[in-house]
C-alpha cells in the first residue's frame, strides 16, 4: 500500500498543507487511499485580498489578445502533460475515454475560449457593448455602452465529477475578462485538480496570485467576498441555495452563478419507429449517457421520453446494449464503465433509485448485485446501469423530483407531442434536452416547446449521426447553464462567458472623450486630415486618420454597364416603369454595390503600402437611393486599431460614410484592413 500524499492549497503564492490530519481520500476503483486533503489554518482573508491587489491591476493591464496568448500557452503546455492527468485520473474512477472528457475536453475548451478571443475581441483593454447612442441633434452628446473587468476575484467552487474540465471551463473566461481565480474543487476528486494547478504554477505563465486553489473547506472565505467579487457554483440545489442566501452574498449583491441539479430528457419522436436511424441513435445516446464518467455528468439523460408504442422496443433495445457494458478497473483494456467516484456516493445511488421504485419499476440491472468484468465489487464503487420504466409519468412525481447521479436513467410514455412536451418541462428547468427526429414539423414543435425550460436542446437525425458532438457534451462557444432547478445560471456561451465578469457602463459624454475612453473613433470625435491614411503604417497611424475623397457622378451608363457586367439587372436598376411603381424609389436606382464598388475607387490608394489587403465590411446599409446624376463622396476615418501578437501587421477597422450632393447618407458601413505595422516591409526594403 502507497502512502497517500498530501495535497496542500495554493494561496498568497506559497503551497499550504493544512494543519489537521485531514480527510483521506480513495481510489474510487480499489479503496486503496490515494490522498489526504485539509485547508485548516489557511486566511481566506488574505488570499481573496492577494488575488485583487497581486494579480488583478496585473491582469487588466494586459489587453484581450495578451490574455488570449497567455492561455494559448498554458493550454499547450498542459496538453503536452497530458499522460500524466491521465494516469491520475484514473484513481477517480475514469477510463481513458472518461478522462478525454475531462483532461482534453477541459484544456481544449481553454485553447478554444484564447482562440475566440483572438479572432472576436479588440486588442484593446475596454470592451465596446453596441453601437453609439446619439443623445443630441447637434451630435455634440452621445453615450457608448462599455465593459470593465470586475476589481474582485471570482471564486469557482466546483463538483467532483469533472475536476479538470470544471475548473478550465471556468477560469478561461475569467482569466480573459481581465479577473483572478480562487478555485475551490470538490474534495473527492481534488487530487486531480492540485495536479494541475501545480504544473499551471510551474510554467510561470500566469501573473501570481492569478490562480489560487483551496483543497479542503472554503471555511469563512465567503464571510469577505466584496461587491466585485463573483462567485460560482456546482453541484447540489441544496448546497447551492445556501451559498447563494450567504449574508455576504446577498449584502454585497455578489455576483453568484448556480449550476444544479438536472433532470435532463431525451425526447424520441413519433416519426422515429424502431428500425429508423434515428431510433438506433437514439438507443446509442441514451445507453451513452448512462455509462460515460459512470453516469456522472450533469448533462446525463434522466429522463427517456418515447411514443407509447415505441417502448417495448426501447427497453428491449436498451437492455440489451447495457447488458453488454463492461464494468471493471478504468485502465484495464475492454472496461467501458468504471466505478462512481467514492462508496458513498454508490450508496446515495442506490437510495435515489429506492426513491425512484415509488414511481417507477426497475427494467433493467439490479443496484444490489453488481456485476464487474475486473476489480473488487465490495471494495471499488462499482454500480451496473439501471433502467427503470413509468407506466404512468404524469402521476410519477418522484421521477421529475428525484436525480440518481449516476447509471440511472427511467423510460416513459407519450401519446402525442404536447405530452411529450409537457413531460420535458416537468423538470422544472435542465440543463439540455435532445429531440431524436427526421421530421421538421416535429423538431420545430418539441424545440419551441421545451427550450424555455432549457439551456441547450440538441436534434438528433441521421444526417448529423457523425458530426454530432451529442447530447451530453458542452462546448466551449455554446452557453452552458439552465433555468430553474438546474440553478438560473449561465456559463461559457463564447464571448458571453467573458462578458460574465465584467461590469457593464453607460458612459456619456462628448464624442472626443467617449473616444478617448474606449480607444475608439466615433461621428463628432476629433480627426486628423493629410496624408492618406493608407500611406501610414500601424506605427504612425492614429484613430481619427480621415479622408474626405474626391466626388465621383453615377451615370445612366455606370448603371448599364454594371447591370450587364454583373448580371444584376434587378428591375429597379433597368425598368424605369417598374421602378416608379416601387415605393421605395422615384425613378431607376443605382446598385447598392455599384455605390460600394465607387466608394472604393474613390478611397483606395492604389500605390504598394502598409495596407497589405482588404478582408470584409461590416454592417453595410444603403440609406438613400442614388439616381442618375447624383454625385458620390467618401468620408474614410480610423475608427479602430488592433495590433496582432507575433505578427508583423495589426487589423484597422475604417468608418466609411458615402454622401451625395445634398449631403444625404446613401451608404454606411465598416472597412476592415490588414495593415503592416511597419512600412516598407522587411522583404520590400532588402529588394
Amino acid at each position: 500500500m502507497t502512502t497517500p500524499r498530501r495535497l496542500e492549497s495554493y494561496v498568497c503564492g506559497c503551497w499550504t498543507p493544512g494543519s489537521q490530519p485531514g480527510q483521506t481520500l480513495l481510489d474510487a476503483a480499489t479503496g486503496e487511499p490515494v490522498a489526504v486533503i485539509d485547508s485548516t489554518g489557511i486566511d481566506f482573508a488574505a488570499a481573496l485580498a492577494h488575488g485583487r491587489e497581486a494579480a488583478g491591476p496585473r491582469l487588466r493591464a494586459m489587453s484581450f489578445h495578451e490574455r488570449a496568448g497567455m492561455l494559448k500557452a498554458l493550454g499547450l503546455a498542459l496538453m503536452a502533460q497530458k499522460e500524466e492527468f491521465y494516469a491520475e485520473s484514473l484513481h477517480t474512477g475514469a477510463t481513458r475515454t472518461d478522462g478525454w472528457v475531462d483532461i482534453e475536453g477541459g484544456i481544449g475548451t481553454m485553447l478554444t475560449f484564447a482562440s475566440k478571443a483572438r479572432r472576436e475581441l479588440p486588442n484593446a483593454r475596454v470592451l465596446t457593448d453596441g453601437d453609439v447612442e446619439p443623445l443630441s441633434k447637434d451630435g455634440s452628446f452621445s453615450a457608448q455602452h462599455i465593459l470593465t473587468p470586475l476589481h474582485g476575484v471570482a471564486v469557482h467552487i466546483n463538483a467532483f465529477n469533472f475536476p479538470i474540465w470544471g475548473m478550465l471551463e471556468k477560469i478561461a473566461p475569467t482569466l480573459l475578462a481581465g479577473m483572478p481565480c480562487l478555485v475551490k474543487p470538490a474534495s473527492q476528486t481534488a487530487y486531480l485538480t492540485e495536479l494541475m494547478v501545480r504544473r499551471i504554477v510551474e510554467t510561470g505563465i500566469l501573473p501570481e496570485g492569478a490562480l489560487q486553489l483551496i483543497c479542503g473547506s472554503v471555511g469563512d472565505l465567503l464571510d469577505h467576498v466584496t461587491e466585485q467579487d463573483a462567485v460560482t457554483f456546482t453541484g447540489s440545489a441544496w448546497t447551492g441555495r445556501k451559498l447563494k442566501t450567504h449574508p455576504a452574498v446577498i449584502a454585497n449583491s455578489v455576483r453568484f452563478t448556480m449550476e444544479a441539479d438536472s433532470l435532463n430528457a431525451a425526447i424520441l419522436g413519433p416519426d422515429a419507429v424502431a428500425g429508423t436511424p434515428e431510433f438506433d441513435l437514439f438507443v446509442r445516446e441514451v445507453a451513452r449517457e448512462m455509462t460515460v464518467k459512470a453516469g456522472q455528468k450533469c448533462t446525463a439523460i434522466r429522463r427517456v421520453i418515447a411514443p407509447r408504442a415505441q417502448v417495448d422496443a426501447l427497453v428491449a433495445a436498451l437492455d440489451e446494449r447495457l447488458g453488454k457494458t463492461a464494468v471493471g478497473l478504468p485502465g484495464d483494456e475492454g472496461v467501458r464503465m468504471g466505478p462512481l467516484a467514492s462508496l458513498d456516493q454508490r450508496e446515495e445511488v442506490r437510495e435515489r433509485i429506492r426513491d425512484l421504485q415509488a414511481a417507477a419499476e426497475i427494467v433493467a440491472g439490479d443496484p444490489d448485485a453488481v456485476r464487474v468484468t475486473s476489480g473488487d465489487a465490495a471494495r471499488g464503487a462499482f454500480l451496473n446501469p439501471v433502467l427503470m420504466y413509468a407506466a404512468r409519468p404524469f402521476a410519477a412525481g418522484a421521477v421529475h423530483e428525484v436525480e440518481a447521479f449516476g447509471p440511472v436513467s427511467t423510460v416513459m410514455p407519450y401519446d402525442d407531442l404536447d405530452e411529450a412536451v409537457a413531460l420535458a418541462r416537468m423538470g422544472r428547468g435542465s440543463l439540455v434536452t435532445s429531440v431524436f427526429t427526421d421530421d421538421p414539423k416535429v423538431a420545430e414543435e418539441l424545440v419551441l416547446g421545451a427550450a424555455p425550460w432549457h439551456g441547450r436542446v440538441l436534434i438528433g437525425n441521421r444526417a448529423s449521426a457523425k458530426s454530432s458532438t451529442g447530447h451530453g457534451s458542452p462546448l466551449a462557444p455554446l452557453v452552458h447553464g439552465g433555468p430553474g432547478r438546474a440553478g438560473g445560471g449561465e456559463e461559457m456561451g463564447g464571448i458571453r462567458g467573458v462578458k460574465h465578469y465584467m461590469q457593464r457602463t453607460a458612459v456619456q459624454g462628448a464624442p472626443r472623450l467617449l473616444s478617448a475612453v474606449t480607444g475608439r473613433w466615433i461621428p463628432g470625435a476629433d480627426v486628423r486630415q493629410g496624408e492618406h491614411p493608407f500611406r501610414k503604417s500601424l506605427a504612425e497611424l492614429r484613430i481619427g486618420d480621415q479622408l474626405v475623397t474626391a466626388t465621383r457622378t453615377v451615370t445612366r451608363e455606370d448603371v448599364e454597364h454594371f447591370a450587364h457586367f454583373t448580371g444584376d439587372t434587378f428591375y429597379a436598376h433597368m425598368d424605369e416603369a417598374a421602378a416608379k411603381a416601387n415605393p421605395f424609389f422615384d425613378d431607376r436606382v443605382a446598385h447598392g454595390y455599384l455605390i460600394a464598388s465607387f466608394a472604393a475607387g474613390l478611397f483606395v490608394e492604389p500605390n504598394p503600402g502598409p495596407v497589405l489587403a482588404n478582408y470584409g465590411v461590416d454592417n453595410l446599409r444603403f440609406l438613400t437611393p442614388v439616381y442618375f446624376g447624383d454625385t458620390l463622396q467618401v468620408r474614410l476615418t480610423c475608427k479602430e486599431i488592433n495590433p496582432r501578437e507575433n505578427a508583423g501587421h495589426g487589423e484597422v477597422r475604417w468608418d466609411c460614410q458615402v454622401t451625395n450632393q445634398k449631403g444625404e447618407v446613401v451608404a454606411q458601413y465598416d472597412v476592415l484592413t490588414m495593415v503592416a505595422k511597419e512600412w516598407p516591409l522587411a522583404q520590400a526594403a532588402a529588394q
